[in-house]
């Protein structure tokens, strides 16, 4: 007697397994598994990539703060005067550009030698020339020298060719707060031996001259 075959016969029109699944065989029965379906999870971002609020505000109070400080060097230091003429030659000659420290006289007082930019009355130009006698001194020039306080000057007067005397043939009397100036050039500079400047008060001072900016050939502290 033939043994008796239960399993059916797949036609060749059969249904296919479904994709995805497994079959399994346990005990001469088959079971059909379906296959798990991986888990997918959305990777967040490392919150050190984030850029917060707070960092931005950070960011842009640096950058105002770098802006200010650039700002306030070039107003404090980099001031630019034309030097007019030749009263201040060999130092400076007609055409040069020099930076001006408008800074340095609110921390001490200005000092014999000091070469400065003033300006008088409101005039445009500033003018160029350099600090001879201080507040308090008494200013005089005698044959061609510049005497202070009834003495001879040598230490940081830097004035040559003095053949007008103008004002100071005799003796001027500084204010608290007045400076006599002449340019280094004397026999061609207008300063303080001629009526239309005289005496320079500090608050005409725009600041020390410290720095040669043009031509290349002049470029260089003072």
């Amino acid at each position: 007697m033939q043994g008796l075959d239960f399993r059916k016969k797949r036609g060749k029109n059969g249904k296919k397994p479904r994709a995805g699944r497994k079959r399994s065989t346990r005990g001469g029965l088959r079971f059909e598994t379906e296959k798990k379906r991986g888990l997918h999870f959305e990777q967040e971002k490392d919150p050190a990539d984030r850029i917060s609020a707070k960092d931005v505000i950070l960011w842009g109070v640096e950058i105002l703060i770098v802006c200010m400080a650039a700002v306030l060097l070039v107003a404090a230091f980099g001031q630019r005067v034309s030097v007019a003429g030749d009263s201040m030659a060999p130092v400076l000659k007609n055409g040069d550009v020099v930076l001006i420290n408008r800074a340095v006289y609110h921390f001490k007082e200005p000092e014999r030698g000091d070469i400065i930019a003033f300006s008088q009355d409101g005039d445009r130009h500033d003018s160029v020339k350099r600090i001879i006698g201080l507040p308090g001194e008494t200013v005089q020039i005698t044959d061609g020298k510049v005497l202070i306080n009834g003495e001879e000057a040598d230490a940081d007067i830097h004035v040559s060719g003095i053949e007008y005397a103008g004002l100071a043939e005799e003796p001027v009397e500084l204010g608290d707060d007045e400076y006599f100036v002449m340019g280094d050039n004397g026999a061609r500079s207008d300063d303080s031996r001629d009526p239309g400047t005289g005496n320079v008060r500090k608050e005409d001072i725009r600041g020390k001259a410290w720095f040669v900016v043009s031509p290349s050939e002049d470029r260089g502290l003072l």
